[in-house]
């Protein structure tokens, strides 16, 4: 409406305190108005009493509006509104000043849909991914999900900054952290497979007294074999081979 003139964007409906303020200014009874705000911000203008519309009409509402008021299936207060437009300007502030604590907190707030696989091949395949999964016919919320992930991915690996492997000694149950040189540490929970309660274990475990050989970190914390062979392939498991064979040589654990 707004593109061909119809109205301007401050006249539009944009928030459900916009229509009782308008309708109360207008000359609208304030009851009538509260509870035309409060159909419309439910999605349940459609239902709106020919009372209410005749209301409006002798207030000298344009169609368009009471259009809207038909067509509206869900309004934010005004106060959410603006808390979620402050917000938005903490979080960019946060991209541009300290993006590796914004790229920290935002794979940590999307662990469920990350997978460590995702960056094996680096930018490259980050590419070839993105690439694959946009010339799809059809997209599922997964897919749309790992688009964005490896979209932010790879606009963090231009920026200069790297994403650590799991570290056994290191790494946080199912929280990403800024680690040396400003790079972010994987948790456990970035391994596909491998829950939240084995990850909260390892860390628990490992808090307690190193693990002293893959036995020994299977046997306390439940971790299953296809996870540790992954582990072993992908290198996350040097620790134990450094301990074990310290232990063999020093008696030592």
């Amino acid at each position: 409406m707004v593109k061909k003139g119809v109205c301007t964007l401050s006249d539009a409906i944009c928030t459900r305190d916009d229509i009782m303020n308008y309708l109360i200014k207008i000359g609208v009874d304030a009851k009538i108005a509260f509870d035309i705000m409060e159909k419309v911000r439910k999605g349940k203008g459609k239902q709106l009493s020919e009372e209410y519309i005749k209301a409006m009409e002798n207030a000298n509402v344009a169609d368009w509006y009471i259009e809207s008021c038909r067509k509206i299936g869900y309004m934010f207060p005004k106060a959410h509104a603006a808390a979620y437009v402050m917000m938005a300007f903490r979080i960019a502030w946060f991209k541009v000043h300290k993006p590796e604590y914004y790229y920290a907190a935002y794979f940590s707030r999307n662990i469920n849909d990350f997978n460590c696989q995702m960056l094996e091949g680096g930018v490259d395949y980050a590419r070839f991914r993105i690439d694959e999964l946009n010339n799809q016919k059809t997209l599922s919320v997964n897919d749309k999900a790992e688009i964005t992930l490896l979209e932010m991915l790879l606009e963090m690996q231009m920026r200069g900054y790297k994403m650590l492997p799991v570290d056994l000694e290191k790494s946080l149950a199912d929280k990403f952290y800024v680690d040396k040189d400003n790079n972010i540490r994987m948790p456990f929970r970035a391994i596909s497979g491998l829950g939240d309660a084995v990850a909260e274990a390892i860390v628990e475990e490992r808090d307690k007294k190193p693990f002293i050989s893959i036995e020994d970190l299977r046997s306390r914390t439940k971790l299953n074999k296809t996870v540790v062979e992954f582990m072993k392939a992908s290198g996350y498991l040097w620790i134990c081979y450094y301990t074990s064979i310290r232990t063999i040589i020093t008696g030592v654990g």
